[in-house]
Formats: structure tokens, C-alpha cells, sequence
């Protein structure tokens, strides 16, 4: 298990835009882009309706994400909601392999 981060600790995407400004901005238009597609949208509406039948229910759903996976939709930590080589195809093919 690797050792906890320290606190105000930043990881090396983080700390590289913060370096780069014109990266920053270039990011921030690709992921303006990326979130107004309707298929975007589409599945961030489906996580907010099903948060908030979740929350109507008294379902605890701290430190979970709702996780979009190829059995439908389940609640997983949000650490282990960061993408998984396993799950779906999309998740299959921005996932890199470590040689």
C-alpha cells in the first residue's frame, strides 16, 4: 500500500498546470467541449436523479461514487471510481498498459 499523501500535497497533473498556464487553458477548453456534449449531459443528469432517489431512500452514500459500469450503475468508493481496465469499454481503451 503505497504511504498517505501529505497534506496540501499535489499530484504531478495538478502541479503541472498549475506551472503551465497556456496547458491550463487548452485543457479547460477540451473539457468545456467534452462536458456539453448531450451524451455528457445525458449521463450526468442520470447520476443526479439516481443521488437523489439514493438520498430520498436514507441510502449512505459518503465517500461512494455512482459508478457507470458494463452491470449498469453501482455504488463504489470514489478512490476506486478512477477508471478500471476491467469495466467498460471506454474505461478499456483510455486506460494505458504499463510495460
Amino acid at each position: 500500500m503505497a504511504p498517505p499523501k501529505k497534506k496540501g500535497a499535489v499530484c504531478k497533473s495538478a502541479k503541472y498546470y498549475r506551472d503551465n498556464p497556456t496547458a491550463r487553458k487548452k485543457k479547460a477548453a477540451t473539457d468545456k467541449k467534452v462536458n456539453a456534449r448531450s451524451e455528457q449531459k445525458s449521463k450526468r443528469r442520470e447520476l443526479g436523479r439516481k443521488n437523489y432517489a439514493a438520498d430520498k431512500k436514507g441510502v449512505n452514500r459518503s465517500g461512494k461514487d455512482l459508478s457507470h459500469t458494463s452491470n449498469g450503475t453501482i455504488y463504489k468508493d470514489s478512490s476506486k471510481n478512477r477508471g478500471s481496465s476491467k469495466d467498460t469499454q471506454g474505461d478499456k481503451r483510455a486506460r494505458g498498459k504499463k510495460k
